[in-house]
């Protein structure tokens, strides 16, 4: 099962604590991140790798990004 972070209509940085917080304290081993401009996508994204997950796939949509984060075990 994933996690769900939907960081839509939040500016950053919230974006990149929110998904920061879920990697240090979730359970779940794969994460996925919902943002709508491409900053906080890159942001999002660069943050994770950061935190030793690696970024597994970024699908873009009308509403705009779905960014999926797979923790390390």
């Amino acid at each position: 099962m994933a996690a769900t972070v939907d960081a839509r209509g939040l500016s950053c940085p919230q974006p990149v604590i929110l998904t920061i917080n879920e990697i240090k304290s979730g359970t779940d081993p794969e994460i996925i991140v919902l943002v709508d401009t491409e900053t906080s996508q890159e942001n999002v994204s660069r943050a994770a790798v950061s935190h030793g997950c690696t970024v597994s796939e970024v699908m873009q949509d009308n509403e705009g990004y779905r960014i999926i984060i797979k923790k390390e075990k």
